[in-house]
């Protein structure tokens, strides 16, 4: 036995400082135990009790994030505009000198450039003009939008994460991006700015925290300036263009957590980097842990996380800058399943490492409120993180229990893969409990039913507040995530009928998204406005794009912070 605790010994002397804190000074028997957990990796072994500084060095590195592309101003015309490369977006068989007046005076030299001659500003057509190196802007890049009449605020938006994407592949360190080209275009002068800006920081998105250093890869640009033809930068201009850049960072925060490991990220992981943001960006973060969860009476929430040995937490985030703290709170509730196995009712093998990513509801909430914090946006918001594990442990909840949710009422599982809607609506029931919303938005990557029904590039959306919805679709179309109304058939309740309880958590596998959504509908007190976005289907890319890389796509952070931002 005393070479038990003098192995023991050995593993608290080579943890870190701040794990030393946290792992136990054991008696001979319980350093025993603990050691034998290690040895054959036991599920009951706590991971917050972190052994080795590796696990907790590669934690930090992945929640760091590398700095992103500076956005600066440039004024006082043409003449005075400066930098590598100048981005020209022209619509297709448009003259480009003609859409883009003030290249006369920034690039004059393109009057005689050959390559011009065959540029026909074709959809995703880019051209890289090259004049004298000595000049102010030397090269000019070509970007082509299509027909007119046929361009779109995400046409162009996409046309400009390419032709960055292109600048950083070239090596360039940094862009000018004529204002004037925008306003001629349609979309709107601000919104264009705006999602140009966003568009071209997410098209340098990349998750390098878990890799080596790869001394190829070209770095990215240093900054994007945002050029005026006058004296100063219109106010409205510079707002938007931080917007954009505000916007971005919450994206890039949200697919960082989203694509970071289940076995660094975890629910108190999560919880642990809610409170990081919170102390930095100035807004409030509660964690409730198991006791917590107990007292509140959220037996769904405990069912889902009970199988692993990572118990669940409800992480509480609120932004309530001075003057609007008594406002009633726009409240966002995000699925946040660190890892979903399928619990006892086991998912297949096949792409189940994308699990990982069924936290992607609660990321985006995480985000928006730490993005609305950062830009000290004048809303009250609440976030909810309903954060589990579902794994099929011991302890693991089975097809046919009966649990207690935290309005009162009792719940049959009969599937214990369709998780997601236990944790919710615990977290549905305390926010109402706790608050008196203006609105209730909840975001989950809920049903595979629903990316049967619309596929990979429409999110479901399910109220039965018109206004909601339609301030929804709007926030989500202006920023390119679009999202199809589904109805909350009333006469399927009738599925959610149980012999044993309150009432069945999942109906027949025939309107699936339908029925997850009735069940969190049965939480929802009478008069409180209330919407579900189901947004799997659109929240992992099988395929790179000029927007996102392949993976978690983060959608729902910017649909959530344009409607944060406009009220409800």
């Amino acid at each position: 036995m005393n070479k038990v605790c003098k192995e023991y010994a050995r593993i608290r002397r080579r943890a870190g400082n701040s794990a030393r804190r946290r792992l136990p000074a054991l008696g001979k028997n319980a350093a025993a135990k603990y050691i034998h957990q290690l040895e054959h990796g036991a599920s009951a072994l706590r991971p917050s009790a972190a052994p080795f500084t590796a696990l907790a060095a590669c934690t930090q590195r992945t929640f760091r994030r590398r700095s992103s592309m500076d956005i600066r101003f440039q004024n006082l015309g043409p003449e005075q505009w400066k930098g590598d490369v100048l981005l020209a977006p022209v619509c297709q068989d448009e003259a480009l000198l003609e859409q883009v007046p003030e290249l006369d005076k920034v690039a004059p030299w393109l009057v005689i450039a050959p390559a011009l001659r065959d540029f026909k500003g074709k959809t995703g057509e880019l051209a890289l003009l090259h004049g004298h190196p000595d000049l102010s802007v030397p090269r000019v890049l070509a970007v082509g939008l299509g027909p007119r009449e046929k361009v779109s605020t995400s046409d162009i938006r996409k046309a400009i994460a390419a032709a960055v994407q292109l600048c950083r592949k070239q090596g360039y360190t940094s862009i000018v991006l004529p204002e004037p080209a925008l306003a001629k275009l349609p979309g709107g002068r601000e919104r264009l700015v705006e999602e140009c800006v966003c568009a071209a920081q997410l098209a340098l998105y990349r998750f390098t925290a878990l890799k080596k250093a790869d001394e190829d890869e070209t770095a990215d640009p240093q900054w994007l300036a945002v050029a005026f033809d006058g004296q100063e930068v219109p106010d409205a201009a510079h707002a938007a263009a931080r917007r954009g850049e505000n916007a971005a960072w919450a994206v890039s925060l949200a697919r960082d957590l989203a694509t970071t490991p289940p076995n660094l990220l975890y629910p108190e992981m999560l919880a642990q980097k809610a409170q990081e943001l919170a102390r930095e960006k100035g807004f409030a973060c509660t964690v409730l842990d198991e006791t917590d969860l107990e007292k509140e009476g959220m037996g769904c929430l405990m069912a889902v996380g009970q199988g692993s040995g990572r118990p669940p937490r409800l992480i509480v985030l609120e932004h309530a800058p001075a003057g609007h703290e008594q406002d009633k709170p726009l409240v966002l509730v995000g699925k946040g399943i660190t890892f979903d196995t399928g619990g006892i009712s086991l998912k297949p093998a096949a792409n189940m490492h994308q699990m990982k990513a069924d936290m992607t509801g609660a990321a985006t909430v995480l985000a928006t409120v730490a993005a609305l914090a950062q830009e000290d946006a004048p809303r009250r918001v609440v976030g909810l993180l309903a954060c589990a594990e579902n794994m099929p442990g011991g302890r693991a909840m089975r097809p046919g229990d009966v649990v207690r949710a935290a309005n009162g009422d009792t719940v049959e599982i009969q599937n214990t893969d369709a998780e997601g809607r236990l944790a919710l609506c615990d977290a549905l029931a305390y926010a109402q409990k706790t608050w008196v919303p203006a609105a209730v938005v909840d975001i989950a990557t809920l049903t595979g039913a629903c990316a049967v029904a619309l596929g990979t590039q429409l999110a479901g959306l399910f109220s039965d507040d018109a206004d909601l919805a339609e301030r929804i679709r709007a926030a989500g179309g202006a920023c390119g995530e679009e999202y199809w109304p589904l109805p909350l058939w009333k006469p399927y309740v009738e599925s959610l009928k149980s012999e044993v309880a309150d009432i069945c958590h999942m109906g027949p596998r025939e309107g699936g998204a339908i029925n997850a959504a009735l069940f969190l509908q049965h939480f929802i007190q009478e008069g409180v406005r209330w919407a579900h976005l189901d947004i799997a289907g659109v929240d992992w890319a099988a395929k790179a794009t000029p927007l996102a890389p392949a993976g978690p796509t983060a959608f729902g952070a910017r649909t959530l912070l344009d409607l944060a931002r406009g009220g409800v």
